[in-house]
């Protein structure tokens, strides 16, 4: 219930929380917004995986569909490591 709750609402969340951090320039706004984008395709992944398994059976449905979400983790990980995050960019 939550998973689909979520996929309902992050999106018009993260759209509102972009449209307020673009109209003050809060960069930790728009930071909350792109956590909340990835919240909605965490919910969208982990709903496509208990649908395959529930309609199909496939019980590795839910463990490949979570990597699915690989590229992305990385690739925010990557991105905090370097410091490319907000406002800290340049404060090396």
């Amino acid at each position: 219930m939550i998973a689909v709750l979520s996929l309902a609402i992050m999106p018009l969340l993260a759209r509102a929380k972009l449209r307020v951090a673009t109209a003050i320039g809060s960069e930790a706004l728009r930071a909350d917004a792109y956590e909340s984008i990835c919240c909605a395709w965490l919910a969208t992944t982990a709903l496509a995986g208990l649908a395959l398994n529930a309609a199909f059976g496939w019980w590795w449905a839910d463990p490949v569909a979570a990597l699915v979400l690989v590229p992305l983790i990385a690739r925010e990980g990557l991105a905090a490591f370097r410091g490319e995050c907000c406002s800290c960019k340049g404060d090396g």
